[in-house]
């Protein structure tokens, strides 16, 4: 019975158990519900106020994104706008050089247009002078057109006579009238063009070069000759010429490789001339008319000059009498300077005298003296 009971006592504290540890377990099942409920609502919250958190970061994130993106397309507009208007200056820019480049290419060609034009012209007139330097005549007159051109730039008009005849009967191309001693100088124009030209040409052969080299110093000698011959004869003319050669080619090869024609032309008082040693003796010339003329105008430099020599002794004396006139002006200011200050010392001296007379003394004036002077009487 005992043992029944005990059974029954440990049967009924077992079940006490299970029934507590229900009842714990029930009670933290709900505090467990309760715990869940909780943390449910607070990561409810949490992730609630975690979506507004990151709405509003997202939207102000946005907003600033956006802020900047649209200051970022101003800027960039700006920038691009900058950007085409340099595009557009430099293109004008370039525009115009390009046109003023393509304006002074059409203006260069116009000239290169006239240029050839005009070297087409002038390779004809090359031409037609070459063919006009082929005939001796021609060539002739081109020597004397030349001559005169320089003679009529340089002489005066009264100085020269161009195809002047001599009283021997020969027509030189120009006679200067130079005074004595020196006497009127016939000047002759010969160009020996077709020797020399055979002369300087490079394809002939050894032996027609000789040739050519006689035939050109054969032609310089007949015209020193003919020069000498018939254009020197005292006193009508100087006891000299000068032979003009129209081309300084020809006058430098001969006194380059011939001297002996030009020891000839000093023996035969023939003075060989080109352009530039022409324009030297001209040049000379019309200073010895010059200086002729300054000779002949002597007497009346002198008689001027008496005339001034005259009138520079009348300038002297005047000036010296308006010196002593100036001299003396100036002594009668210094006196009448002096006479001033003793006027000036009297008025002082009769301001500084006391009027309270002594007793007995009385002031009378003189009037026989010029100056009126003032005198004390006892």
């Amino acid at each position: 019975m005992p043992f029944v009971l005990i059974l029954i006592v440990i049967i009924a504290l077992v079940l006490l158990g299970f029934i507590l540890k229900f009842l714990i377990r029930l009670e933290m099942s709900e505090r467990f519900h309760q715990l869940s409920l909780e943390m449910q609502n607070t990561l409810q919250q949490g992730r609630r106020e975690t979506a507004d958190t990151l709405k509003q970061t997202l939207e102000s994130n946005t907003r600033l994104l956006s802020e900047r993106v649209q200051h970022l397309n101003q800027t960039t507009l700006q920038g691009l706008q900058e950007i085409n208007q340099q595009v557009e200056k430099r293109l004008a820019a370039g525009f115009e050089k390009s046109t003023a480049t393509f304006t002074d290419i059409v203006k260069r060609l116009a000239l290169i247009d006239q240029a050839q034009q005009k070297i087409s012209e002038l390779s004809g007139n090359v031409t037609s002078l070459k063919e006009i330097l082929q005939d001796k005549r021609s060539r002739g007159a081109f020597g004397e057109i030349q001559l005169e051109v320089l003679i009529k730039n340089l002489m005066p008009a009264q100085s020269f006579s161009l195809q002047h005849t001599l009283k021997n009967g020969k027509r030189c191309d120009c006679l200067l009238f130079l005074p004595e001693p020196s006497g009127n100088i016939v000047i002759d124009a010969k160009f020996p063009l077709e020797n020399f030209q055979r002369l300087m040409d490079q394809n002939i052969g050894e032996m027609d070069k000789k040739i050519a080299e006689q035939n050109f110093r054969k032609d310089i000698k007949t015209h020193i000759q003919d020069i000498a011959s018939k254009y020197i004869c005292p006193p009508e003319t100087a006891e000299g010429a000068v032979m003009f050669i129209p081309a300084e080619a020809i006058f430098a090869e001969i006194h380059a490789h011939y001297p002996d024609l030009v020891e000839l032309s000093y023996q035969n008082k023939v003075w060989l001339a080109s352009p530039t040693t022409m324009m030297a003796i001209l040049t000379t010339a019309k200073a010895v008319l010059k200086d002729d003329a300054t000779k002949q105008q002597v007497h009346e430099i002198q008689e001027h000059l008496g005339f001034l020599s005259k009138d520079f002794d009348r300038f002297q004396k005047r000036m010296d009498d308006l010196e002593r006139h100036i001299s003396q002006a100036n002594d009668d200011v210094k006196n009448i300077n002096i006479s001033a200050k003793k006027i000036s010392s009297r008025f002082e001296k009769i301001e500084s005298v006391d009027l309270s007379l002594p007793h007995g003394l009385s002031l009378e004036i003189e009037p026989a003296l010029p100056d009126a002077r003032l005198k004390i009487m006892d």
